[in-house]
Parts: structure tokens; sequence; C-alpha cells
């Protein structure tokens, strides 16, 4: 892989960038970080992207540094059919009077499920997601400090040892300040107030319900400074915090953490009663500094999970002669379509394996290897995969000297979409062409490594899980542009095909640990996209004006939910449906294993394709989902079909359709896993 310059360099793959468009991360990370890769995707990215003054949803507070101080907002949330998002505003606001305004905050640490920021001169802030408190300490002996609001503060209410503080603001708020040594607050106006000489630890709590201070009283005393995610094996996931002072540790689970919690591995209490609300649905506390994931298990295959029925061979055979035939040279050079068009034709080769049609192996595998070698091996003439010494990781030739192209690639947007469709397509060739996947096999595992490095060395070339977020359990797609909403993803489905694309590459290669990981990562997107994409009626999860227009988000952002897409407007539902569905694989039926919800889906969908203009390429994903639960109806409309999107075909709607099960139609209410989990019980 490619190095940085202090380390040995390994055998060549992809040229050095020159990139004209990358933010420098030196004003935001302390040196010894920016000899490391960097995160380009991560929940904290706005503080460390031009001024670093936007905030972030670090739960359940946003947080924005700001003028050498840090403001805390316990966000309030607005919902309407079209959106649901929460807004800012400056609630308290922590400093040291005398530090210099023209300081840039410092990371100085980062990890899974914290980061360090370091006010300049004297104040750090340890921010782990999920705490209730949001912690601060002074750097290098007594400082002053002050806290203020944008609201008047009507009351400050503080015990003997004047080691804790409440304050009432006229905003209806009250916050509990907790300090490991006295603080002496003096109010000097109606908005501030101020300490002299202070040493030790803050801690501040919003108090949602008057009920919860003793909850807060209880815990006050144990603070983490840093947090860890790590597979101990696979579909399990396990937090460790690193803390501070003396108790139990409480912090706060989101919904899908509550349900894959595992009691049995995990020494945790669960305070069902301590609720913060938030965007991804309440947070409630849990007692413990170590916790246990456990996921559903899922068959990662490169065939339909359950066959295809032999009777329907013919037609498939039929389509897949046409569309084998039709195979010729790509024409486009963005990096993103280019590897949909190579995944498209990696579909055809294992359609035509599972249908027991060999006779255009050979015709698919030789355009698969002229396709994707030029990529490999440096020789494509319109593009290259470059690798970027500076934040660490690849960018395109296009993208690295114009942020737009390649949908953003050379800012470290879409990787996940990209490489995932890039690792399909190498997946399937190297195992039709062993020789050519070993040949290759190193340029093959940088593009996985991009996205999928586990390794939190300094010496290693790619950050960390580039864009799957650790604690929230899916991935974000924003990559280096500043955004007021935080990252935000779009397409769940094309998440889910770069893991499994990385587990059959795996299976290619005889990596077990790569099949592993790939498998694990992708049971936590799916059901991440489960828990917030996907959009139950009366569920609970959104305000019930929002889920009652929507079955599906349309993008997902950290601060915000969004009817509408990048590309299209809210009312084009085909296509709302259609990227959460998109590629058409042997996985979208653990995705969409709901069928009841599925059908939900469609039935919402349906009348929007009665407006002037839809396309039949968005037209196929509408009538994928219909074959769930109703394959003749679907099988009438995808025959009838036209056109088909650049990276589905004919073949691969009539293999999806030809492949649902028979005892899935009539049975909405029936959700399905994989075989081996009916063994598990």
């Amino acid at each position: 892989m490619p190095h940085h310059p202090k380390y040995p360099p390994t055998p060549f793959l992809f040229p050095k960038a020159q990139s004209t468009v990358l933010p420098d991360p030196s004003p935001f990370f302390s040196p010894q970080l920016l000899s490391s890769p960097l995160p380009t995707n991560s929940f904290f990215q706005n503080f460390v992207l031009k001024n670093g003054d936007q905030p972030e949803y670090i739960h359940p507070y946003l947080i924005k540094s700001l003028n050498s101080s840090l403001s805390i907002c316990f966000p309030s949330r607005f919902a309407t059919p079209a959106y649901i998002y929460q807004t800012f505003n400056a609630d308290l606001t922590i400093s040291s009077p005398f530090s210099d305004s023209s300081k840039n905050h410092i990371v100085s640490s980062c990890n899974d499920l914290s980061v360090t920021l370091d006010i300049p001169p004297s104040l750090r802030f340890f921010l782990v997601r999920g705490s209730p408190f949001v912690t601060c300490s002074t750097l290098a002996g007594p400082a002053p400090i002050s806290i203020s609001t944008i609201h008047a503060i009507l009351s400050v209410v503080s015990n003997a040892s004047s080691t804790k503080h409440a304050f009432r603001l006229n905003s209806d708020q009250t916050f509990v300040c907790y300090s490991s040594s006295p603080l002496y607050l003096t109010q000097s106006s109606v908005s501030l107030l101020t300490a002299q000489n202070f040493s030790g630890v803050i801690r501040i709590a919003f108090l949602p319900d008057p009920s919860y201070e003793s909850v807060l009283d209880r815990f006050a005393a144990c603070y983490p400074v840093s947090g860890d995610a790590s597979f101990s094996r696979p579909f399990c996931l396990e937090y460790r915090w690193e803390t501070k002072g003396w108790g139990d540790l409480l912090l706060l689970a989101h919904p899908l953490h509550l349900r894959l919690l595992s009691p049995d591995d995990s020494s945790v209490s669960v305070l069902r009663d301590f609720k913060y609300p938030s965007i991804d649905g309440e947070l409630v506390g849990v007692i413990g500094d170590s916790w246990v994931l456990k996921t559903d298990p899922i068959s990662v295959t490169w065939h339909s999970i359950k066959g295809v029925t032999e009777d329907s061979y013919p037609e498939i055979i039929s389509a897949l002669s046409k569309d084998v035939g039709a195979l010729s040279s790509i024409a486009t050079t963005s990096s993103y379509f280019y590897g949909k068009a190579i995944a498209r034709a990696a579909r055809l080769a294992l359609i035509a394996e599972e249908t027991c049609f060999p006779d255009v192996l050979p015709a698919v595998q030789s355009f698969l290897r002229e396709s994707i070698t030029p990529w490999l091996d440096g020789s494509f003439g319109g593009n290259a995969f470059l690798y970027d010494l500076k934040w660490g990781g690849l960018v395109t030739k296009q993208g690295s000297v114009n942020s737009g192209a390649d949908f953003g690639f050379g800012v470290f947007n879409d990787h996940h979409y990209h490489l995932g469709y890039f690792l399909y397509a190498i997946a399937v060739l190297a195992k039709l062409d062993p020789a050519w996947g070993r040949k290759y096999r190193q340029q093959a595992y940088a593009l996985m490594a991009d996205f999928m490095t586990l390794s939190r060395r300094t010496e290693a070339n790619y950050t960390r899980l580039r864009c799957f977020d650790l604690w929230l359990l899916h991935s974000w797609a924003g990559g280096l542009t500043e955004f007021a909403d935080g990252r935000n993803q779009e397409s769940t489905s094309e998440a889910v095909n770069a893991y499994y694309a990385a587990a059959l590459m795996g299976l290619s290669y005889g990596d077990s640990h790569l099949v592993a990981i790939g498998s694990t990562l992708a049971a936590f997107e799916i059901r991440a996209a489960e828990t917030w994409w996907h959009v139950r009626e009366g569920e609970g999860m959104y305000e019930d004006d929002f889920s009652r227009e929507n079955r599906v988000v349309g993008v997902l952002w950290a601060n915000k939910r969004d009817s509408g897409l990048w590309f299209a407007p809210a009312e084009w539902r085909e296509c709302r449906l259609g990227i959460q569905v998109l590629p058409l694989l042997p996985i979208t039926e653990v995705l969409f294993r709901d069928v009841r919800f599925v059908k939900e889906l469609v039935d919402w969908t349906l009348p929007a394709l009665g407006r002037e203009g839809v396309t039949e390429a968005w037209k196929g994903f509408v009538y994928a989902m219909e074959g769930v639960y109703d394959k003749e109806s679907a099988l009438e409309k995808v025959r009838a079909l036209n056109g088909f999107d650049d990276g589905n075909s004919l073949s691969n709607l009539l293999w999806w359709i030809h492949s649902r099960d028979e005892d899935e139609e009539g049975v909405v209410g029936w959700v399905r896993g994989c075989w081996f989990e009916k063994y598990c019980h």
C-alpha cells in the first residue's frame, strides 16, 4: 500500500496525488495526530473544516466551538411532513476569559466514541458520545472560568461546598453543573457567571425532568475520557470506555443500541425511566463502562438465498444472452458510473452460474478483465486512483483538481459507494479467474482498505473505518465538506453493497477475516437502515406528520431528516425507493426482509409512477420490490420495461423476481433472516 514518508516504501500501487482541493488539516489536529491517516467522515468533522465553527451533534447535545469557547445546546426539534431538524442555540458557553480568540481549538485525540477538544490555553473538553454530561478539565493549573448563555439566568442554586450548581434559565431549561473542587461562581450580569482560579473538572448536564437530578448526582463523579469499539467476534461489537474519577459510568443508548445490547455479555444496567429525547429516538440511560452489541447473523452468498425456480431458466437465459451480447467498452470516466457498469456485468456472470448457463461466462470474464485492469495498473487514460498523503487515502485524478468531480470522491465523499462497486466486480472476476485475482490482489486490497481499515496504528495507510460510524452503526458519505447539519448519507443499499462486496472478495481470496468483518458491517448497516431510513407509521421513531407522509428518509443527516434527495424532490417517490434498493443483489433480500414494510413502501410509491417523466430505470426497482409479495404482477410489469438503470438489467430483474420464495406471497408480515439462524435457538 502507499506509505507515509517516515516509513519504508511498500511496492508501488497508486501514484501520489497532488490535490488542489483538499483542505489543510494542520490548523486543527495536534502534531502527533498529523503523522497518521486522519478521519474524513467522522462525527466531529465540522470541527476541522474551514473555521471549525459549525456545530456537531454529539448526543444528546449540539456542540459548537467558536472564539476560544465551547457552546452547548440541548436542541429543540421541529417536524413537518417534509423534514425534521434540530436547531442550535448557545444555551451555555464555557470559556476562559483571557483566552486568545484568534487561536483555533485543537483535536488532541480522537477515537471511535469520543473526541478531545483543547481550547488554548487552559481548557480541555472530553466530548464522549452518549454522555449526558459535557466534561471540561483545566489543562495547567488554576484558570478563570466563564459560563454564559444567550438566555437570561433566572437563578443559581449552589450546594454548601460549591461543587454543584443548578442554573435555571428563562428558556424554561435547567442545567446542572458539577465540579471536582469548589467552583465559586459570581453572577456578573443577567447572562454571565464567572469564577476565578478554578482547577479541576467541570461536568454540565441538561435536566430534562426534575426527577433525574438524583440520577445525575449519583453518577457525576465518574467521567469518560475516551471510548473504543472492537469486533471481538462476528456480528458482535464491544464498547469500552476509559474513565476517571470514581463510581459507575452513566451513558445514554439510542434505540438500536437497546435492541442489540446483550445482557449475557455485558455487566450493564438499563435505566428505562431515564430518557433524553433526540432526533434518533429516545436516548436511555445505561450504567457500565463496557457494552456488548450483538446483531443477527446474515448470509453472504454469491447467489440468491433460496435459489431460482428451474422452470424460469429459459426466460432468464434468453435475457442473459442479449445483455451479455450487448456488453461494450464503457464510455464514462466517472469512478461511480464506471463502478456501476462493471458491477452490472459481474451480476450477469453470477446469474449465469445460478441458471446453469456457462456459455456466456468467457465473454463476461473477458469484459471484466479488460475493464477493471486499467484502473489497477494505471493504464486507464481518463481517470485514475491516486493516494493522498495529507489525509491518508485514495482520491481520483479528476477529483484531485475538481471537488465536484466523481461526486466528491476527491474530498472523500461516497468512497464506500464507488469502491463497493469496484470490489463487487473484482470479487467476481477473482472468483472466475483466480490467476488474475492473485496478480492484482494487492491493488484489490488497497481499494478495500481505503474504507475498511481496522488498524489504529500510526503507520497505517488509511484511516480507521473511513465511512462507518461505530456509535450510530451506519455509514456516512459527506467527506471533507462542511455542512451545518453534520454528516449525511442518502443510499443505505449502496453502503450495504460496499461491505457485502468486501465479504465476497474475502470469499474469492479465502480470507475468512475479511468475510467476517464485511458481513458484520453489512449486518449492522442493515439494522440501522431498518431503524432510521425505513419509516413505519405509528412506530414512534419520528413525529406523526413526518411518518404519515414518508416511508423512507431521503437524506439522513446527523442533525436532520430530509424527504428530498440530492438529485430529486420528495415527490419523486420512485427515486426515493430506488436509491434505497440499488444495486439489486442477494443481500437485498436481507435488507428488505420485512415483507409487510415492503408492501407498504410499494403502495406508497406506485401512485408516483403516473407522473409524467418517470423513467423506466426507476420503475424497475419499484417492480422488484413488488415482486417480493406479488411475483406475477411484478413479472408482467418488468417484461414490459424498455429501459433499465445503468447498474441494472432485465436479466437481474428477472433473476430477482424468479428467486422470490413462493411461500412469501400473501404472507405480508413475515420477517426473513439467514438459514443458519433457524438452528441457533
